[in-house]
């Protein structure tokens, strides 16, 4: 690895600091009217991430998978993403060829060496849907490869659906792990666990700042539900229809479709906070007077919802909110909560 890439690595390290993200443009569809290209100045907290639609892909078998896979990510290195996420359990999906789940978990292994060593040769975090094995059990697990190309995590599916559990796999534990990677703390959640909101809500009370979710469907409104309801940031990876990029807001940044059927890759911004409006909005002239272009604010005048983000390297929005006394929407909630029940504890 290049030692420009562990110095921008320690830099984002250093800078994180609150939780959301937002596109500045690349190719699928984007809601910013910000455009920041490969080889232009990056943001401190700025991360690129590709995500695929196995959407009409067929194959033989698994390696021909594979392939068809690894040829269409190589469309995405111009950009050099930060993290690739694929679907669920791709490896083994979409074939001609009818598997006995051993023969997913061996073909599993071959996937996931190849898929370790382009995230290595492209320096890239990359999220590898697969079947493993752990004590004997199997599991629907997410791999996570760092820029190694090295496993760093693993995170096992909690909602099985009744076939897979017929089918011999084993539940992943309640309590999901999140990972730090060198632009911040990412969680996983797999498909069935749409349903749940259990996972996705010990990920976000474990710092968790984008959740992917690799899946065999799309999901539809659910995700970007998931995205503002956690006020993080997600994206899903499908084995059918969309697979996109949601903002904390729950907009979408990017989705594959009609002219990007099976990629997209866009840029994200993690220094971004959302707040409830009232009565924060009565800082915000202040703000802007202060600090001009260097900061967005975006108002959702119906949900009174305000994202506050950093488009300057020498401004952080955790300062901000310091600076003008403003809090987040979950530290609004919370302390509106203690006051709440000490009201009603009072003789």
């Amino acid at each position: 690895m290049s030692s420009k890439s562990i110095s921008r690595r320690n830099f984002l390290g250093k800078t994180a600091a609150t939780t959301g993200l937002v596109s500045f443009g690349a190719f699928g569809i984007s809601n910013s009217p910000y455009s920041q290209m490969p080889g232009s100045e990056r943001l401190p907290r700025e991360v690129w991430i590709a995500t695929l639609s196995q959407m009409e892909l067929k194959a033989g078998n698994s390696a021909q998978m594979n392939k068809m896979i690894l040829d269409i990510l190589e469309k995405a290195i111009v950009y050099k993403p930060d993290i690739i996420c694929l679907p669920e359990v791709f490896p083994t999906s979409n074939l001609d060829q009818k598997l006995t789940l051993n023969q997913k978990v061996e073909l599993s292994a071959t996937a996931m060496e190849q898929f370790s060593s382009f995230a290595k040769q492209n320096n890239c975090y990359l999220i590898c849907p697969v079947y493993t094995v752990e004590n004997k059990k199997i599991y629907n697990s997410a791999v996570l490869f760092n820029r190694f190309g090295e496993k760093t995590g693993e995170y096992h599916k909690i909602h099985l659906t009744e076939g897979e559990i017929n089918e011999g796999l084993t539940p992943g534990s309640l309590q999901p792990p999140v990972f730090k990677t060198d632009f911040g703390t990412i969680g996983i959640q797999i498909c069935f666990d749409m349903l749940w909101d259990d996972g996705w809500k010990a990920l976000r009370q474990q710092g968790a700042e984008i959740t992917f979710w690799p899946s065999a469907y799309a999901g539809g409104k659910a995700v970007n539900a998931k995205a503002w309801q956690n006020k993080y940031f997600v994206v899903s990876s499908t084995r059918k229809n969309t697979s996109k990029i949601c903002d904390i807001s729950g907009d979408i940044i990017a989705q594959t479709g009609i002219w990007d059927k099976n990629l997209i890759c866009a840029p994200v911004n993690l220094d971004k906070a959302l707040l409830h409006t009232w009565p924060f909005c009565n800082r915000f002239d202040e703000i802007r007077a202060k600090y001009g272009r260097k900061i967005r604010i975006t108002n959702y005048h119906e949900e009174e919802w305000s994202v506050i983000e950093s488009l300057s390297p020498d401004v952080s929005v955790k300062d901000v909110l310091k600076e003008f006394d403003l809090k987040t929407h979950e530290q609004h909630t919370h302390d509106s909560e203690i006051a709440q029940n000490e009201a009603r504890n009072k003789v």
